[in-house]
């Protein structure tokens, strides 16, 4: 029996605040509720607060593997619905500014995992640096989270024109967040993908909007993804429609999609860089 083809998709935020890691988590937790193998790599490894969202404590995490004090198949942690995380490394200073040789490092160990994924999502850190880049550019598929508010809107904008312009990227999928209604939601897609089209000679796609709703605030407090803490909510409703979605996006990997797909990548775009 062969491997079915792994979707690997980035989440992404020009900045922090717009609800990048609260969107990686539920869509993880909702994609492996309807049946799906699913595993988080927390690649905003500055801040790593994905295994906080899931209510789970890592007894190791990626400075572990950095240093070679464990194989990545070590810290690999189980969260809820079956969901696999591979934690980051909160608050290790140096995780936050990685140089492209550790980058590559930490890509290489993602050849120690052998299980077959359905997806792996990974949530890489707000911004644009070349750590963030190199993973986005390994991607199959690439989510920009933003919101309603000029400064969002002008960071996402920022943060496609970059993966456009200087990467040559496209697959790029927009996720409205804590808008009020889908209306809204597509009203801002419209909005940007028209700007992005005239200026970047480019377009984006619209997945689905995550809809604003008190119980996002009560789950983070709780320590639960939404999904699971409130799951008829209308956050959650969203929550089931964009998982929906994302089952929906074709795979573009011929044979051979597993993990490996995402190292070969990431290796190819380093070299890439020099």
């Amino acid at each position: 029996m062969s491997k079915a083809a792994t979707q690997i998709i980035g989440v992404a935020s020009g900045k922090g605040g717009v609800g990048k890691t609260t969107i990686s988590i539920n869509l993880a937790v909702k994609l492996a509720s309807l049946g799906k193998k699913v595993m988080i790599f927390d690649a905003d490894l500055g801040l790593a607060n994905a295994q906080l969202a899931l209510g789970i404590r890592a007894p190791y995490n990626f400075s572990h593997v950095m240093s070679g004090e464990k194989r990545l198949s070590e810290v690999i942690i189980d969260g809820p619905s079956g969901v696999k995380l591979v934690p980051g490394a909160s608050g290790i200073q140096r995780m936050a500014s990685l140089n492209k040789q550790e980058t590559a490092g930490i890509i290489q160990a993602f050849s120690d995992i052998d299980e077959e994924l359905d997806y792996l999502i990974v949530d890489v850190a707000a911004g644009l640096s070349d750590a963030v880049m190199a993973f986005m550019s390994a991607c199959q598929y690439r989510i920009v989270v933003l919101k309603n508010e000029p400064y969002s809107i002008a960071d996402a904008y920022g943060t496609v024109k970059v993966m456009m312009q200087e990467h040559k990227l496209d697959r790029i999928l927009l996720v409205p967040n804590g808008v009020e209604s889908q209306k809204e939601g597509e009203r801002l897609f419209t909005s940007i993908n028209s700007v992005i089209q005239n200026f970047l000679g480019g377009q984006v796609k619209y997945l689905h909007s995550i809809t604003a709703d008190e119980m996002v605030v009560r789950s983070i407090k709780a320590s639960q993804p939404m999904v699971t803490y409130a799951p008829n909510c209308v956050g959650s409703r969203d929550f089931t429609a964009l998982a929906k979605k994302v089952m929906q996006l074709e795979s573009d990997i011929p044979m051979s999609g597993n993990i490996q797909f995402f190292v070969e990548r990431v290796a190819a775009q380093m070299a890439t860089r020099g």
